[in-house]
């Protein structure tokens, strides 16, 4: 026989509540693979990466604590925040051309047109590609003496000599630029997809019927409808921006003159260049709380309703 104990609401109802507390330990148990999960992958090494700033932490030899030392230094480390201020640099210009390209591909595939589908798989398919794969299909492409863009150039005699444009600063930024559209534009596409397809036609027919142009109908209905979908690529394309690597080490390899060593790219020449692991985890720790903010205000916007402005 269950007990079940009486108890009369604020209103005088009468209800009983014996039967409702093993609810909330078995929903505990539901959740704890997954707060165990989480905790061994983020919350344990987090914590640990914070211990090992506080260390001089050599690759080989004795550790020791050191403090705040590690950050002191790293206020007046003049290549790691040109690299954060180069980094920030990058994820505006590449997230703004993503988004440039990834929308009018999104609005091509959404309409009715009979090859739709292998528009979309055209556009996606170089997203399943990494980026490492990437990069170095790109360095060979643009290989001065036996690329194909160099020999096609050549080839209907617009040039003499190759052009080398990872010997100066905005030319290879372009190129790793252009690389990361077009590796990573047909993801955004898809999310964008998502966002259009959720728009209810009834709403679009009778903005149709009231004589709205199609500019005014994008600017109007579609674009405010899709702001979800729209704050939810521009959070993932920032953050993985933020954390460019591949590219860099592969592409540009930091040049010309460190001037494309992105914030992680830095973090893995103090790491694993000079072998210092502590400084490395310090530089981390103080990216992390960049994207945190970052990422803090994006969803901000995600939470706040088009009517509050």
């Amino acid at each position: 026989m269950v007990a079940e104990t009486m108890k009369r609401t604020r209103r005088g109802a009468t209800v009983a509540v014996g039967e409702a507390e093993p609810k909330g330990w078995l929903g505990l148990a539901f959740i704890l693979p997954s707060l165990l999960f989480i905790a061994l992958l983020f919350l344990l090494p987090l914590f640990m990466a914070v211990w090992m700033s506080l260390h001089n932490w050599p690759l080989l030899g004795r550790v020791r604590f050191v403090g705040l030392a590690n950050y002191a230094e790293l206020l007046k480390d003049f290549q790691f925040w040109r690299s954060l201020g180069f980094t920030a640099l990058y994820t505006a210009i590449v997230t703004s051309a993503i988004m440039a390209v990834a929308m009018p591909l999104a609005l091509l595939v959404d309409r009715p047109l009979r090859a739709a589908g292998l528009f979309r798989t055209i556009f996606f398919l170089p997203v399943v590609i990494g980026f490492g794969a990437a990069s170095t299909l790109w360095m060979w492409l643009l290989n001065p003496d036996n690329g194909v863009f160099a020999e096609l150039l050549r080839g209907i005699g617009l040039i003499d000599a190759a052009p080398r444009p990872l010997e100066s600063f905005w030319p290879a930024l372009g190129v790793v630029v252009a690389m990361v559209v077009w590796k990573t534009a047909g993801f955004t596409m898809v999310i964008l997809l998502t966002g259009l397809q959720a728009i209810p036609n009834d709403v679009v027919e009778a903005a149709k019927i009231d004589g709205a142009s199609p500019l005014a109908r994008f600017r109007r209905i579609t674009l405010p409808l899709m702001r979800n979908s729209i704050l939810l690529a521009l959070v993932l394309n920032v953050t993985s921006s933020m954390l460019a690597f591949d590219q860099f080490f592969i592409i540009t390899q930091g040049g010309p003159s460190n001037m494309t060593i992105s914030a992680v790219f830095s973090i893995y020449l103090a790491s694993f260049s000079s072998y210092r692991l502590g400084y490395g985890a310090a530089m981390s720790f103080v990216l992390l709380v960049v994207l945190v903010a970052i990422s803090s205000i994006q969803l901000g916007f995600m939470g706040k309703r088009p009517e509050d402005g």
